[in-house]
């Protein structure tokens, strides 16, 4: 028998390609992804040093005619950082927070010992967990007697962070909710409904909210509207999530008569109050006729799209515990996948 020592060694070649092949793939795994977008915030020299004896402060800051806040941060985070920039270090009203505030700057997952009251010494992480702190940051204010007069969740421009300011310092949460504050102040700029192709109008929400349901909430007092619809409302990437989801729009200072996700009759207005959101954008999200998350809080991109996915995928059912149990795992298998992930964009 004749071979053909051409087509063999064609053959040898093509095996020996390949094998080169394979092995150097398999010496350069794909590249790990980068985590980027961390700051580190500096926080003002004039916030307090305390002793961590809240309740101290407390009794100091009311023989000064003050408030406290507890500023409880998260090392990297980059909503404190723009927090602390824009609304302590360079704002129109550093110096009113300095004449009415003491302010205690907390770390979510710091160990320092806090004494919070009579009955509670915890550490940092405690004390976050206790207070059921789910965003970074969290501001809360205290009145002289230690109690919880108004908290924010996440960040706040510096015109609805100074209104919080004006709503503490007057104790005009005695009388009233701050939302029903702001809604008394004629607006400053008046936001204008703006059309998105996702927004369906529904006025029984029940009917919907089998399935998951996001419902935002603005009025004509929003200082962030037009920033969500210019950006996330615009990204590809939100939209395809946003396809799991009924999107509805509420007027939250509307008196029309609609049915809530679980089938109360009631307004807009009255539906707002009741849930306690004072945020514009305030988007909350439902399924299976429940609130499962909300987003009250500016959010960057990354945040923002993997709280929608983390609802409209149902990943809340294989991640009870938080939508950050949920985040751990979503963060490292993109960058483990080799892309990057900024929070910050």
């Amino acid at each position: 028998m004749q071979l053909n020592f051409s087509a063999h060694l064609r053959t040898i070649l093509i095996v020996c390609f390949s094998l080169l092949t394979w092995s150097a793939l398999a010496a350069d795994p794909i590249a790990r992804g980068k985590l980027k977008g961390g700051v580190l915030s500096e926080h003002p020299d004039w916030f307090k040093e305390s002793f961590l004896d809240i309740a101290e402060d407390v009794d100091q800051a009311a023989k000064a005619g003050k408030h406290v806040i507890l500023f409880m941060q998260l090392n990297d985070c980059p909503y404190c950082h723009r927090m602390i920039e824009e609304n302590f270090k360079h704002a129109p009203y550093t110096d009113f927070i300095k004449e009415n505030f003491d302010v205690i700057q907390l770390n979510i997952k710091g160990d320092r010992e806090i004494a919070f009251n009579a009955d509670t010494n915890v550490s940092e992480k405690e004390l976050a967990a206790l207070l059921k702190v789910r965003y970074t940051p969290t501001v809360i204010f205290l009145n002289s007697e230690n109690k919880t007069v108004l908290r924010l969740n996440g960040y706040r421009s510096v015109r609805d962070f100074g209104y919080a300011l004006q709503y503490v310092q007057q104790k005009a949460y005695m009388e009233s909710t701050l939302s029903q504050f702001i809604d008394r102040r004629p607006p400053e700029k008046q936001y204008s409904f703006r059309p998105h192709p996702q927004l369906k109008q529904i006025s029984n929400l029940q009917s919907v909210a089998g399935n998951p349901l996001a419902i935002l909430f603005e009025d004509i007092h929003c200082d962030l509207c037009d920033e969500l619809h210019d950006g996330h409302l615009k990204n590809p990437a939100v939209r395809s999530v946003l396809e799991n989801f009924t999107f509805v729009r509420l007027d939250a200072l509307s008196s029309t008569p609609i049915i809530d996700p679980e089938g109360n009759s009631t307004t807009p207005r009255e539906f707002a109050e009741r849930l306690g959101l004072s945020y514009r954008p305030g988007i909350v999200l439902y399924d299976k006729g429940k609130e499962v998350s909300r987003i009250d809080g500016m959010l960057y991109s990354y945040h923002f799209e993997e709280t929608l996915r983390y609802i409209g995928e149902r990943h809340y059912e294989k991640y009870p515990k938080s939508f950050y149990q949920y985040l751990n795992v979503r963060t490292e298998q993109l960058l483990a996948e080799g892309k990057d992930v900024d929070l910050s964009k």
